[in-house]
């Protein structure tokens, strides 16, 4: 040890340690509970509640069969034999983990075909697979802009997407949701003072299930020079017509029934992010398994286009039933607006047999908790119904 480094330590070890080294043990305790019961006192503390998950929407709770309108499976994928048998036999064949890095351990040749497969279905000329579509939006934004470049959201983006853009170190500002005029603006304003610049939105949101108006989205960015980062993860198989983006990011872990996230892009892209997007790069590669389950769930999902309208039509059938806006995805929220009645009303429809969560703040802007009514291909026209029926009567009581 060099006398300078060896200063530096007798100096820490003869300072006066700070007050928080002087705490009493249990401070770490004590600021836990703290925030748990002001959590509990506003009606938003989480809790984690055994819940097991079947074929054809059924899922069960303490012992009671319930139908389940809170799973992300909108194409009731996660079951299909089809689906089940291609990951069992690539565990059996690969086992069960990556073993690491992909460029640490080699690429593995059911990833490269799943990437091959989504840039197909794209139209892109390559695509990355991610541990999981929140680790694809750590990892794109920050690959692709940072200080002194510019990063628009729409003010409803996902976590994860925000997350990204925090890391870039750039500029992050907001536009209005789903208001091109604003976007427009914004970027008039501010585009000139800034380096690179990207627009993040999504094609469906996921607590309004409402749709980004992406051709007009994708003109403006042209118009100001920004790339358009566009999140699919509840568009996918189900809501994918229109423009496509420069940038196309998604999961496998809803309409594709597994897990894992993705981008599909250019070559060039892809070939950059492959180096540079930090959350592919210093984490393990996605399992094999799931990579072969959502491969094979790809390919059904082009085979039968039927699946992929059902959940939009099922969405449909419950808004004309309880006078809603017109669905205009598998989502639709069913807004209640306090915290504690939306948990209410969701324990009475669990109940009546339905499995339908309260959806609180920070998920959803102050005021506005609700239920989300995810629809999936799996579920039943009498089941659609039941629920609208039991909605309406305890939302009346």
């Amino acid at each position: 040890m060099d006398s300078a480094a060896a200063g530096v330590n007798r100096r820490s070890l003869d300072a006066t340690p700070p007050p928080w080294l002087l705490a009493p043990m249990n401070s770490l305790d004590a600021f836990a509970q703290d925030k748990l019961a002001a959590l509990e006192a506003g009606a938003l503390r989480r809790r984690l509640t055994i819940t097991g998950r079947g074929p054809e929407a059924a899922a069960s709770r303490g012992g009671r069969a319930l139908v389940s309108f809170s799973c992300n499976d909108y194409l009731g994928l996660s079951h299909h034999p089809r689906v089940v048998a291609a990951a069992q036999a690539a565990l059996g064949a690969h086992g069960a983990g990556a073993g690491g890095s992909r460029l640490v351990t080699g690429n593995h040749a059911v990833l490269a075909a799943l990437e091959a497969r989504l840039a197909a279905h794209k139209g892109k000329d390559a695509a990355l697979v991610f541990g999981s579509g929140y680790l694809a939006n750590l990892g794109i934004t920050p690959a692709l802009a940072g200080r002194g470049d510019l990063i628009l959201l729409d003010e409803l983006s996902h976590a994860c997407m925000w997350a990204g853009a925090r890391l870039s170190g750039a500029t992050v500002l907001t536009f209005r949701h789903n208001d091109v005029a604003d976007l427009a603006a914004i970027l008039a304003e501010r585009r000139a003072g800034h380096g690179r610049a990207l627009i993040l939105t999504e094609r469906v949101f996921s607590m309004d299930g409402d749709r980004a108006p992406m051709q007009d989205i994708l003109a403006v960015g042209r118009d100001h020079e920004a790339w358009t980062l566009v999140d699919d993860a509840h568009g996918l198989g189900m809501v994918e017509d229109g423009p496509r983006a420069p940038l196309e990011m998604g999961t496998l872990s809803k309409s594709l029934g597994s897990y894992g996230g993705y981008l599909c892009a250019s070559q060039p892209v892809i070939d950059l992010l492959t180096s540079r997007a930090r959350s592919f790069v210093y984490t393990t590669g996605l399992p094999p398994a799931s990579a072969a389950a959502a491969l094979e769930a790809l390919a059904i999902l082009e085979e039968e286009p039927e699946r992929c309208a059902r959940p939009i039509l099922l969405a449909r059938r419950f808004t004309a039933r309880l006078g809603l806006p017109e669905a205009e995805s598998a989502v639709v929220p069913v807004l209640v607006g306090d915290a504690q009645k939306a948990l209410d009303l969701s324990g009475k429809l669990e109940a009546a047999g339905f499995l339908v969560v309260a959806i609180r703040p920070p998920t959803v802007p102050a005021g506005t908790a609700r239920l989300r009514v995810a629809f999936s291909a799996a579920h039943s026209e009498s089941q659609v119904d039941a629920l609208a029926e039991a909605v309406a009567r305890f939302r009346a009581g």
